[in-house]
């Protein structure tokens, strides 16, 4: 019988009933069929991730690099949210929903380049207590993990048992570079590794901002992998839109109607994909001004507007972020109507322009004159719309605070350590992807316009793909137009 591997569970020790005699443990290690857990063929995204290692370590020459995953986090006592890895880790190693929490990629500098190594908690077999014991990660609570050998095959990485980490962070030094947001305990580790290590008794974590930036914006560019995986969260999202207004009745009758799009949507994504790609926005009425409601506990009113924002995140991260505003009895008023053509003429209007060699921020400017335009047009505004756009002026900024557009890949809001002049001030490049989300919010409480358009929101998200010759809405199939959504909502 092998030593016990584990203490107790966290926060269960004051009420464990597992057994702990000799016998059971004699009896419950004995009996079990051999495992089949064969070496599979390397996954599709496996020669993307071990590109993209390749471009970070060119620039970190030399350098020990660490991304760890991360570890699950608590939501309550001994309750977790769901396990999600680091989205730079997870972009290095190719693993996705299915990665191990705890994980650990290093890189170690060599004559040529890096040695990149995947240290990760391998099962500990079935002559270990840690297998019925340990609430945490034990097989029998948690479910199985993979070999060494497994995972090694499937994402074409040397492997590690996690285990052998301690001897490497002990040997960190002044140079090594963490990821530091990931996992607390491993970058203590390092920081007191590095402390040690250091001649002048101190350390800067300048070179771990770097890392952080590099690792961002290496995701400024998809790759044809990351495309495809785009496409396919989209064509889910689509789905999730179909259901919700398949949903409507019931929807509407429910005084909560808000939290039934929400749940309509969350079940298509866990059935289609890994989760929601963030918190599903499902904001009707008056909501729909709140830029970021997620509470989504209103009624569904008819004759009211619902702006829903949401996207599917897939087993491989990569996840859309779509918004359509629709009218929940099958029909815009003429003034949300009005509203909805003036924000869909914005959206188009930065559409146009998008082609590689033009400034990323030049899209929320195209977008911006037509906001301007319209608002001026309708009275809200206390000058011209030229004079509004004057960075001392934007008084249509009243009525649209946020930005046009964010990159969008295996964060929703991707690439966001990027600096500004790659980013905002960056020149679109073909696979670059990113969202066109004009919109126009009038508050109820707002007494600089006309009550008739008070509590009315209305925000329309694409997805953009830049290709070589201009650009693709990727979320062109999904309705746009105010007549072809009273459309599909009529189907």
């Amino acid at each position: 019988m092998a030593d016990n591997t584990t203490d107790a569970p966290r926060a269960t020790s004051n009420r464990s009933t597992v057994p702990v005699s000799s016998s059971f443990q004699d009896f419950i290690s004995s009996g079990w069929a051999d495992s089949a857990d064969a070496a599979p063929e390397p996954r599709e995204q496996a020669p993307f991730a071990a590109a993209r290692r390749d471009r970070i370590s060119r620039l970190h020459p030399g350098r020990r690099l660490i991304v760890p995953a991360g570890s699950a986090k608590v939501r309550s006592n001994d309750t977790d949210y769901p396990f999600r890895a680091h989205s730079a880790f997870a972009h290095l190693t190719g693993w996705g929903a299915d990665a191990v929490s705890g994980s650990v990629l290093v890189m170690e500098p060599t004559a040529d380049g890096h040695e990149s190594t995947l240290y990760f908690r391998e099962a500990a077999g079935r002559d270990s207590d840690e297998f019925y014991a340990n609430s945490d990660i034990g097989e029998f609570w948690t479910g199985s993990r993979p070999s060494l050998d497994h995972v090694a095959a499937d994402l074409g990485l040397a492997t590690a048992n996690l285990k052998a980490l301690p001897a490497v962070l002990h040997a960190v030094d002044a140079d090594t570079l963490v990821v530091r947001d990931a996992d607390r305990d491993v970058t203590d580790a390092v920081d007191g590794r590095r402390l040690l290590a250091a001649e002048a008794g101190s350390i800067e974590n300048d070179g771990d901002v770097d890392l952080a930036r590099d690792l961002s914006e290496l995701r400024l560019v998809k790759d044809p992998y990351e495309i495809a995986q785009m496409r396919l969260a989209v064509d889910a999202t689509k789905k999730g839109f179909d259901d919700v207004i398949a949903d409507m009745p019931q929807i509407v009758a429910h005084e909560r109607g808000e939290r039934l799009v929400e749940g309509t949507f969350n079940r298509r994504a866990r059935a289609d994909g890994n989760t929601v790609g963030y918190d599903t926005i499902a904001a009707s009425g008056p909501h729909a001004c709140i830029l970021h409601w997620t509470r989504n506990d209103g009624a569904v009113v008819p004759g009211d507007v619902i702006l829903l924002d949401a996207g599917i995140e897939l087993e491989s991260y990569y996840t859309a972020d779509i918004t359509r505003t629709l009218p929940i009895d099958g029909a815009y008023t003429d003034v949300q109507r009005r509203v909805y053509d003036a924000v869909l003429e914005a959206a188009d209007a930065a559409f146009a322009i998008v082609r590689p060699g033009i400034l990323f921020r030049e899209i929320h400017a195209e977008a911006m004159k037509v906001i301007a335009a319209r608002t001026a047009e309708w009275g809200l505004l206390p000058v011209s719309a030229e004079e509004s756009l004057q960075p001392d002026h934007q008084y249509h900024r009243r009525y649209m605070v946020h930005g046009t557009s964010h990159h969008l890949g295996i964060d929703v809001h991707d690439c966001a350590q990027a600096r500004r002049d790659l980013y905002l001030d960056g020149v679109l490049e073909p696979g670059m992807v990113f969202t066109i989300e004009p919109g126009l919010y009038f508050q109820p409480d707002d007494l600089s316009v006309p009550e008739e358009y008070r509590g009315i929101g209305v925000r329309i998200e694409d997805d953009i793909l830049v290709t070589e010759s201009g650009a693709e809405n990727l979320s062109i199939g999904i309705p746009r137009t105010a007549d072809d959504v009273e459309a599909w909502l009529r189907r």
